[in-house]
């Protein structure tokens, strides 16, 4: 328990990033999902236009620092590479 004001201040700043995070997190995975659904559907251009509408949220989401930019780099490479595939598959 909080036994003075910058600690209980601490713990308000805490629970709000917490939640900020969580949602940007969540909207990342939503994003990078409906990539995945239009790769598994093997139309090479919804695919594409998904996974353009995923980057920004992606890259958002390593500038704010709720992943490594390694991970989003990583992500993307692996999905631009499966989508690539689709038209020689």
């Amino acid at each position: 328990m909080a036994n003075n004001a910058s600690a209980t201040k601490r713990i308000r700043q805490t629970a709000v990033r917490t939640e900020r995070n969580q949602a940007r997190k969540s909207r990342m995975r939503t994003f990078v999902k409906k990539v995945e659904q239009a790769i598994a559907g093997g139309d090479k251009a919804v695919a594409a236009a998904a996974l353009r509408e995923a980057q920004p949220e992606m890259q958002r989401a390593a500038t704010k620092g709720v992943t490594h930019a390694n991970t989003v780099a990583r992500k993307l490479s692996r999905l631009s590479a499966r989508i690539k595939a689709l038209s020689a598959g």
